[in-house]
């Protein structure tokens, strides 16, 4: 017999709590019969059925019930050890972690902690930067205390918004780079031709930005001409390939500022073609405090200072 996984008993608190498979699989971040398939190894696990799967809703059978009950003390447990296993390491306690896909590491976090000196000032942090998929998992296993991220109301983030805190940053907008040519001009403008496509320098399927350049894409009222040259799952490495003049890339406006000011990149859309750019709202996201556990001091401060700014 499989020992049990905690994410087991994590997957079926949300089952319980939502009464549909779909639904918590989005919630969990995985796939529906991925999702079935950990409920089941739960269910050969506990040697009893947890789900009644002839109604609709879902509904626990009472061996299920019972588990939900003993679920929720045991994750409740879980994370209360793990605040005091942490508050042991004295270097850490005031440590604040955060989960930032790879391109906001670069853009975006650097200089929203420089704007936060001035107001909330200086505190220890620390980053992991991942892919938005990895960074939302850091979240959601209780791994970071702050997730920071894009959102656009097309490609939301599946987060129960009664188990997780959001607060909006500010605002990003992606749109449609080239590197300057000798003559001061973009080298590449958009919308191209049909029998001569621009080099189009694209984020790696499945990327968020990606999929969001997608959906600029397709509702963009001029046919656009592309060829995809390259791709990458990071916005810095199209910007360096955008630098060497390979093609047009879709870049957020902190990504980059500085070589709009430096004339190293332009617009790749002079003409402004319209929607050829899409505004981001930037999020942070915070899993809420559990009955009495309040978190790390720091983390909540920093919360409260967020919320009311």
């Amino acid at each position: 017999m499989r020992a049990m996984e905690t994410k087991w008993l994590e997957d079926f608190v949300s089952l319980a709590e939502t009464r549909s498979f779909s639904r918590s699989a989005q919630l969990r971040h995985v796939t529906q019969p991925a999702f079935s398939r950990r409920i089941q190894a739960l269910e050969g696990w506990a040697g009893t059925d947890l789900v009644d799967r002839s109604s609709y809703p879902t509904r626990l059978t009472p061996a299920g019930e019972t588990l939900y009950a003993q679920a929720l003390e045991m994750l409740q447990g879980l994370q209360t050890t793990r605040a005091m296993l942490r508050g042991h390491t004295v270097a850490g306690q005031d440590v604040i972690e955060f989960a930032v896909p790879h391109t906001m590491a670069f853009t975006f976090f650097p200089a929203w902690v420089s704007g936060l000196r001035t107001g909330f000032g200086s505190f220890k942090s620390r980053l992991i930067a991942l892919n938005v998929h990895d960074a939302v998992m850091r979240l959601v296993e209780g791994s970071c205390d702050v997730l920071i991220a894009y959102h656009h109301p097309s490609q939301p983030l599946q987060l129960d918004a009664e188990r997780y805190d959001m607060v909006s940053l500010g605002e990003e907008v992606l749109a449609p780079y080239s590197k300057a040519d000798g003559q001061g001009q973009a080298m590449f403008r958009l919308p191209g031709r049909s029998g001569q496509r621009l080099p189009y320098l694209a984020y790696a399927p499945g990327a968020y930005l990606g999929r969001v350049v997608d959906l600029i894409l397709k509702q963009s009222a001029t046919p656009i001409h592309f060829d995809r040259v390259y791709e990458t799952d990071m916005a810095e490495g199209l910007k360096a390939m955008a630098l060497e003049g390979h093609g047009v890339a879709f870049l957020p406006a902190s990504a980059v500022k500085k070589d709009l000011r430096a004339r190293r990149l332009l617009s790749a859309d002079p003409d402004e073609l319209g929607g050829l750019s899409m505004k981001l709202d930037i999020r942070a996201y915070r899993q809420k405090p559990l009955g009495k556990e309040a978190g790390k001091s720091s983390v909540q401060e920093l919360w409260s200072y967020l919320s009311a700014n």
